[in-house]
């Protein structure tokens, strides 16, 4: 299955990562902040912020509200970039 997720290889994410980013293969959290989601899957956060108001994010990653704030799943961020869970 392809997705129309990709990586980017923009330098803004590259020399701004969250201060909560950890790598993808490290990452023990079920769920992530909508900066370190956007920053795995090379969107800006705004985009994240459109997908989960509009419901029109990709399956994989329906994000769940916490106190107001959005949470993505980390297996979905996997999923989504084909990385093995």
């Amino acid at each position: 299955m392809q997705s129309d997720i990709h990586l980017s290889a923009s330098p803004a994410h590259a020399a701004n990562p969250p201060a909560d980013f950890v790598p993808l293969h490290l990452e023990t959290r079920t769920h992530v902040s909508t900066a370190v989601m956007c920053r795995h899957v090379g969107r800006q956060c705004q985009t994240a912020r459109g997908w989960a108001s509009a419901e029109t994010y990709p399956p994989e990653l329906k994000p769940i509200r916490v106190m107001n704030r959005l949470c993505w799943p980390v297996a979905g961020i996997k999923k989504v970039l084909g990385v093995s869970v």
